[in-house]
């Protein structure tokens, strides 16, 4: 992650704000997957109109465990942001300013990523309730969490490797770069639908889940699951690729070799994951690692890129 031995407490601190927004992105895995959207019912912030859910049920208590943990998610980056400002405030060095302009991108996000939130509980987007609006609300939600976690990665990173990204490289590298990015928002959206096809049209098989895949009769959310594996190994051939050419191009003395290797190797990794997840149904085991891959490997390019 850089030349320095000796991580600044702020950057320490950044590199946990990012660890901690994944469990919670997670948690959140598991409040979907477990039908808990609705815990708390259409209200917010109450949860059945209290404050402090009284005798709730489980998936109450799922959905408002939920609801603190995002809270402190956005109360830790808010001192994240007040943190990077002072810092740059006192040393006007450029790495500073850029990881000030990190953290605060993280936090617009993070302010936005509640905004979602809210909205489809207030919309009812939750649990098994299904909308034509609902798997727009979904990848919505995914794009904004990708780029919540970008934006957060690069402050840690600003903090931790004190260099400043390279603007003047380029146009193919650009270009390369941002069509990798497209291509991993791609995979996550469909994979999105196809986890909220999955839940509200469950199968007991392997067959019968493919036998939905492909009948003009299902609903258009399992006819489009299909995408998702397909789209899932064309990108990450493809990934696989950019990363390699992330790594000739690059000079020895940065961090592309080693963060394109780890990427090429949880590329493999996820690929083997989403085909056990696919013949096992999706149990929410399954389901939590296959997420928790998605962002690893999105983070691991973010780190690629910003290496270059």
């Amino acid at each position: 992650m850089g030349t320095e031995t000796k991580l600044s407490k702020f950057a320490k601190y950044a590199w946990f704000v990012l660890a901690y927004n994944i469990l919670v992105i997670l948690w959140g895995v598991f409040l979907r997957a477990s039908r808990s959207g609705d815990g708390c019912g259409q209200h917010w912030v109450t949860c059945h109109g209290e404050f402090i859910p009284s005798a709730p049920e489980l998936k109450t208590i799922i959905e408002f465990s939920h609801r603190i943990t995002s809270s402190i998610a956005g109360l830790l980056l808010i001192v994240l942001l007040v943190w990077a400002i002072r810092r740059w405030y006192v040393s006007r060095a450029e790495r500073d300013r850029l990881a000030m302009a990190a953290a605060i991108g993280s936090f617009i996000f993070v302010v936005i990523e509640g905004l979602l939130g809210r909205s489809l509980v207030l919309t009812g987007n939750t649990a098994m309730t299904l909308t034509p609006e609902r798997p727009f609300w979904m990848a919505g939600h995914l794009v904004n969490t990708f780029i919540l976690l970008a934006f957060i990665t690069l402050t840690a990173w600003f903090a931790t490797n004190g260099r400043r990204l390279n603007f003047r490289i380029e146009t193919k590298y650009l270009a390369i770069a941002a069509f990798g990015f497209f291509v991993i928002m791609a995979v996550g959206v469909s994979g999105s639908i196809a986890a909220l096809a999955s839940m509200l049209f469950p199968a007991d098989s392997l067959g019968t889940g493919i036998e939905q895949d492909f009948s003009p009769t299902s609903n258009v959310l399992l006819r489009l699951r299909v995408l998702h594996p397909i789209l899932s190994i064309l990108s990450g051939v493809l990934l696989v690729f950019i990363s390699g050419w992330f790594k000739r191009e690059s000079a020895d003395d940065n961090g592309v070799k080693r963060w394109s290797g780890i990427l090429s190797m949880l590329i493999v990794v996820q690929l083997a994951f989403g085909a056990a997840t696919l013949l096992t149904l999706a149990p929410i085991v399954m389901q939590l690692g296959h997420l928790f891959l998605a962002d690893a490997i999105w983070i691991s390019y973010v780190l690629t890129t910003a290496n270059f």
